[in-house]
């Protein structure tokens, strides 16, 4: 025998989501204060009440339903009162009114449109037309979405409920997905997901999800977990669930007679408490089936129709008639079986065209949501077009008054030049000119190299070598730091330069892989802390050696560096093994000649002109095993 199980799980997953609904704290209820005679007045917050409801057992929340409606009828305006027609709604969704119940609800107002009450007679509105578990139509799934909107926008305090009617309703659509992402946010957003009624409800959850897993052993820990806590609070519908529960794992263990023990003990509960529902008897049926009990089955599969179409006309579901199908086939009644079969078809197939339109009204949704999105857009990238636009007007406007201001700022002070004597104007034009090439040249880098260094840094952090980019984005940070730092001196110490040709030697090497090598001494007689050079003395000669000297030879270059003293004067030797000077046809003569021209000039203004000797000489080495080009600068030892 072929008996399907799902009914009794969907019937668990829709009461339990039918159960859990949000609940306030009450150190957060606001203070209910009562006339003599516990009657009610206006200033009571009936909403915290109806959302306090969440922390009840079953019993306890039927009890309050009765005991609000009931203090309401003693009001002598209770008609003002949009909460007086809620409590006696859910009066008559407890007595199986439904029809009575959803026009009640529609006689809620609030004080402005869109306020909690409007969101709560819509909430009220939207469950009740979802409460018989049929699919979903398009109509009032758009309705719940618009209900969503509306309570977000309004920071509404029971937002989450509308989570909760859309986890149901995909859950009645068979979109499992969906459902349990809507259920998680309503979890979350829930303000007492720790209160111990909450966490029983969750052990119901966490048993579904473990019966879709075939998990035997979670099923039977989640479900004892839900008992312990519903006996805890003595919430008898609690416990009588548990059976319920209980009784799909012994069906899924085959233990048809447990599982219909446990069963009979829920649906009686059910029945000797006045909240029989339609898909109890189906879960009752499909137990007598499973136990091969057909005439049995077929009684409740049978009371179960009926019971759907008093309570909710106009709606079936397709799970009596499956199980009139097998139990027909049980006793081989097969005419019948065949008109169940026919029933239960003509219902799927009604069901499936309405999850369809479903899917279609939200993809047609999607759809104008999207073109609305380009639009807005669009119309952001135009504003952004306009903003910058309207900025580089602005610097226009500001660069020109400032070329002006510049203009006359600089024919003013040329005018006043003109002014001052010949002598004075020609022996401070000459100091300038000496000033501004000696911080020119120790500022000035090659931008091919400082071109060379950027692009090849970006070309190691785009390879993915991170140790080997930092390296160089040190060393050349280092370097710009110390020229920068140099430029505002007329002498650094030795240790200072030898930082500034360690860093630029490396980002060469790092340029020129395997190039050259290259070694720094310093006698052991000199001080580097405390004797003095000019800055970026050094710089050009090494450069030379680097770009002209190693760059079109066959072998491995060799540049050595070396600070000593010879006759009470600092000499420093620049030493390579390139190509040397008459090797080098693509070299400028004349950039090499003025660099020379102006370490000359600044050796004579720095030296010279105060009586002290200093030179330097360029030589090359010129011969069979020696090639290269050998420099000596010799200028006075100064300490600091």
């Amino acid at each position: 025998m072929n008996v399907s199980l799902k009914p009794i799980f969907v019937f668990c997953t829709i009461l339990c989501f039918l159960i859990i609904s949000s609940c306030r704290d009450k150190e957060r209820r606001p203070e209910v204060k009562e006339q003599p005679g516990n009657k009610p007045t206006m200033q009571k917050d009936y909403l915290a009440v109806f959302m306090s409801f969440d922390t009840l057992s079953s019993a306890a929340v039927k009890k309050k339903i009765y005991l609000e409606d009931s203090l309401f009828n003693q009001m002598d305006n209770k008609d003002s009162n949009p909460f007086y027609y809620y409590f006696k709604g859910r009066k008559y969704s407890y007595e199986k009114k439904g029809d009575s119940a959803l026009i009640t609800y529609q006689k809620m107002k609030g004080l402005k449109p869109h306020d909690d009450v409007e969101l709560l007679k819509t909430y009220a509105i939207l469950l009740r037309k979802m409460v018989n578990g049929s699919a979903v139509e398009s109509a009032l799934m758009s309705q719940i979405y618009a209900a969503l909107e509306t309570a977000e926008q309004k920071h509404s305090r029971i937002t989450y409920y509308f989570y909760d009617l859309l986890a149901q309703a995909y859950f009645q659509n068979h979109n499992e997905k969906k459902s349990i992402e809507y259920a998680a946010i309503y979890f979350k957003h829930h303000p007492f997901n720790y209160h111990p009624v909450i966490k029983q409800r969750y052990f119901d959850i966490s048993f579904l999800l473990a019966y879709r897993l075939n998990d035997f052993k979670k099923m039977a820990f989640y479900n004892s977990q839900a008992r312990k806590l519903a006996l805890q609070f003595d919430d008898s519908l609690a416990i009588a669930r548990t059976y319920d529960n209980e009784a799909q794992i012994y069906s899924q263990q085959k233990q048809s007679a447990k599982a219909l023990a446990c069963s009979k003990i829920y649906f009686n509960y059910l029945k000797k408490s006045n909240t029989l529902n339609d898909v109890a008897f189906n879960n009752l049926a499909t137990a007598f089936s499973e136990d091969h009990q057909p005439d049995s089955a077929i009684k409740y599969f049978r009371a179960g129709i009926a019971f759907e179409k008093r309570v909710t006309p106009g709606k079936q579901k397709d799970m009596y008639y499956n199980g009139l199908v097998d139990a027909y086939k049980m006793k081989g009644d097969f005419k019948n079986a065949l008109e169940a079969a026919d029933s239960a078809y003509t219902i799927e197939l009604r069901n499936y065209q309405a999850i369809e339109a479903v899917k279609v009204a939200e993809m047609s949704e999607k759809y104008e949501t999207e073109k609305k999105d380009q639009n807005i857009a669009q119309l952001n990238s135009r504003n952004r077009l306009n903003e910058t636009i309207i900025k580089q007007q602005r610097w226009t406007i500001f660069l020109t008054l400032l070329v002006f201001v510049g203009v006359v700022s600089f024919s003013y002070i040329f005018y006043r030049q003109q002014r001052l004597r010949e002598k004075n104007k020609l022996l401070l034009s000459e100091n300038q000119r000496l000033n501004v090439e000696q911080k020119m040249l120790q500022a000035q880098l090659n931008p091919h190299f400082i071109f060379n260094a950027i692009a090849n840094l970006q070309s190691l952090v785009a390879s993915g070598h991170i140790e080997e980019s930092v390296r160089y984005l040190k060393s050349f940070s280092g370097l710009l730091r110390g020229i920068l730092e140099q430029n505002r001196k007329d002498f650094i110490e030795i240790e200072e330069e030898m930082c500034s040709l360690n860093n630029y030697l490396q980002l060469q090497q790092m340029r020129y892989a395997d190039a050259f090598e290259y070694k720094i001494t310093v006698d052991e007689q000199l001080n580097i802390n405390e004797t003095l050079i000019p800055p970026m003395l050094i710089q050009p000669f090494v450069e030379n050696a680097i770009e002209h000297g190693f760059r079109n030879i066959a072998y491995k270059g060799l540049l050595s560096i070396s600070f000593r003293i010879k006759d009470e004067m600092l000499l420093i030797e620049i030493d390579d093994n390139g190509s040397g000077l008459s090797k080098k046809p693509t070299q400028n003569p004349k950039k090499q000649s003025l660099a020379q021209i102006i370490l000359k000039e600044r050796i004579d203004l720095l030296f010279t002109a105060k009586g002290q000797q200093a030179q330097f000489k360029v030589n090359d080495k010129g011969g069979n095993a020696n090639t290269g080009v050998f420099v000596e600068i010799q200028i006075p030892i100064i300490n600091d």
